[in-house]
């Protein structure tokens, strides 16, 4: 293995709990797909604010993810209208959506609860789950790619994803008990890996 990829996979330890670091050279295959990492990209912000919008509507009884929840989903279309701005300022267009199969695998992980509460844990581990990766996905653009316009674009969306993944970890904590998450948390991260672990090493998808 690389340096590169031991350096990656430390951070990952450390910072996000992630158990398996993608190849930094992802980002070099990504950045010769530019206009389809970029389509990709502004559809996982459009899917994400509208997950947040569908959290608060089920649990619009849960004042702090109304009041929490709410600013991300603005945040999230706000950045969707962001990477259209960078597609179009490239001379790109945004292209048609395509299937997601790392979230499609993922969802295969989520425990069918007997209750709405658990319901409730386990889409908000997912969506963890889903920021995290995209955090560490992000940071290997900001870090790897040559154009230092992009580098720095990617830098900020990095920081802002690491944010909700802290967010989305937070409220799973307010709402049941600390050793629960945190035992749900690490299977999900398990599995997690062996999703990447199986997926094609793809530079037209951000996931």
């Amino acid at each position: 293995m690389s340096p590169d990829f031991h350096r990656e996979s430390h951070y990952l330890r450390g910072m996000l709990g992630l158990k398996l670091a993608t190849d930094p050279r992802w980002a070099n295959i990504a950045e010769k797909s530019l206009e389809e990492i970029l389509t990709d990209h502004a559809f996982c912000e459009q899917k994400a604010a509208t997950s947040g919008i569908s959290l608060i509507v089920h649990h619009s009884d849960k004042q702090d993810i109304v009041d929490e929840v709410t600013p991300l989903v603005a945040e999230e279309w706000g950045h969707f209208r962001k990477v259209l701005k960078e597609l179009k300022k490239r001379g790109l267009v945004l292209g048609r959506q395509r299937k997601d199969e790392y979230v499609n695998e993922l969802l295969k992980l989520k425990k069918k609860g007997s209750n709405k509460e658990d319901n409730l844990l386990e889409d908000l581990l997912i969506f963890a789950m889903i920021e995290a990766r995209s955090c560490e996905r992000f940071r290997l653009l900001s870090l790897h790619v040559e154009d230092p316009d992009l580098r720095a674009f990617y830098h900020e969306f990095m920081v802002s994803e690491a944010g909700h993944y802290r967010l989305f970890l937070d409220l799973a904590k307010k709402y049941h008990p600390a050793d629960k998450v945190k035992a749900r948390w690490e299977e999900i991260l398990t599995g997690e890996a062996e999703i990447m672990r199986n997926m094609e090493l793809r530079g037209d998808r951000v996931h």
